[in-house]
């Protein structure tokens, strides 16, 4: 790693995501008759179903607001915001609401689902997009899709359980999902109170709950599933981790480490990725396995052997800021690794954009681009954040090298 190497691959980066990522999916999920991406395409970007992710309403609207607020106010950019945006205003809430998790193309519903995730994807959606049009509405949108998405995660009683009272659990996602979604309306709107804490306090709160009750340094591991008080469930759903999602954990601490300049967080963060790294990489074919036992034992999911798209763009951001943050040369050779790996299998040279949906052995499991969960977000985040960490490491020096 050194500085002509960074400035390479931040012309990589965006040259991936300004000439193929973004213009797949202008061209082809805008919706121009009802507004709003469909997401589920084929390989060549034909749209092989035509209903619509409220996710990615969201998801969406926030990537396209974010590249006119952080690269280029490109007025195509500011109108597939915008598209995403009204068309979930006016199709993607329920009477009482909550938002649903699909609709038909036209926007009439089809499934409700009794977690809010699609309310945070709105909520980052509107503040970015109220940054980059001056659309007060879609700020307060934002707040109020926040204020929503806490009162049903972290209050009792008010999200319909999962499963019976016989065995109490606990997932990291709402905890996760929360402390990224304070820190995009955070840095869009400011550090506003929304429902009784500030934005930093509501980040500080799932830092602690992650801290407290799924990290296991026992284990050297950090858990999906745990009891009330952060008890191990020693069955399969106890037992299975997701290497992905708490490598996307880490980098969300790091992020938050970096913006305050708190080595603490850093560390913490950098724990994370050690420990889900060490348990998620194949040694033998490379890339990252969905799934992991705890104890090392069979894994229910039948899919756990296979290489998502995701976990792999959250592995690029989370090694390339590990070693922006600390300089441990051991970040930019995992770094390296997951890169090489996903840029040579994931990648489609002939009709652009990633597949998602990989065998252990890198090849193709599935031919499309996107699905209900896959979409503009996962990929074009990646892209645009390493490049603005290479062009930062590129004009600030190497960690603990000074300028070169």
């Amino acid at each position: 790693m050194n500085t002509a190497h960074l400035a390479r691959l931040a012309d990589f980066y965006r040259r991936t995501l300004l000439d193929d990522v973004v213009p797949f999916w202008l061209k082809h999920g805008i919706d121009r008759v009802h507004g709003g991406i469909m997401t589920c395409l084929d390989r060549d970007g034909t749209v092989i179903d035509t209903d619509k992710s409220v996710w990615f309403q969201g998801r969406a609207a926030w990537m396209f607001a974010t590249l006119c607020n952080t690269v280029e106010r490109r007025p195509e950019w500011l109108e597939a915001a915008r598209s995403c945006i009204e068309f979930s205003r006016r199709c993607c809430f329920a009477p009482d609401g909550k938002m649903y998790f699909s609709v038909t193309r036209e926007g009439q519903p089809l499934r409700m689902r009794r977690y809010v995730y699609s309310e945070s994807f709105a909520a980052i959606a509107g503040a970015a997009y109220a940054k980059a049009a001056g659309d007060e509405q879609a700020a307060g949108e934002a707040v109020r899709a926040y204020a929503t998405y806490l009162r049903y995660s972290f209050t009792p009683g008010v999200m319909a359980p999962k499963f019976e009272p016989t065995r109490p659990q606990q997932g990291i996602g709402p905890h996760m999902i929360n402390l990224v979604t304070a820190q995009e309306l955070r840095a869009h709107l400011g550090d506003l109170r929304v429902s009784d804490r500030t934005l930093t306090e509501w980040i500080d709160f799932s830092i602690a709950a992650i801290e407290r009750h799924f990290m296991k340094p026992e284990h050297e591991a950090l858990m999906e599933t745990v009891g009330p008080e952060g008890e191990i469930i020693d069955h399969h759903d106890g037992r299975t981790l997701n290497p992905g999602h708490a490598i996307e954990c880490a980098w969300f601490f790091l992020h938050e480490g970096k913006l305050r300049a708190e080595a603490r967080l850093v560390r913490v963060g950098c724990t994370i990725l050690d420990w889900m790294w060490r348990r998620g990489w194949d040694p033998e074919h490379g890339g990252l396995f969905y799934f992991r036992d705890l104890r090392g034992l069979p894994v229910q999911e039948y899919w756990h052997d296979m290489k998502f798209w995701w976990p792999h763009n959250e592995a690029v951001i989370a090694t390339l800021l590990a070693f922006q943050q600390t300089g441990d040369p051991r970040y930019a050779d995992w770094h390296r690794a997951v890169h090489d790996w996903s840029f040579r299998h994931f990648a489609d040279p002939e009709w652009g954009e990633w597949y998602g949906y990989l065998h252990r052995d890198g090849s193709v499991a599935s031919r499309a681009k996107g699905t209900l969960f896959k979409g503009p977000f996962h990929l074009p985040r990646m892209l645009w954040y390493g490049e603005r960490l290479c062009r930062e490491m590129q004009q600030a020096g190497l960690p603990g090298q000074g300028t070169a």
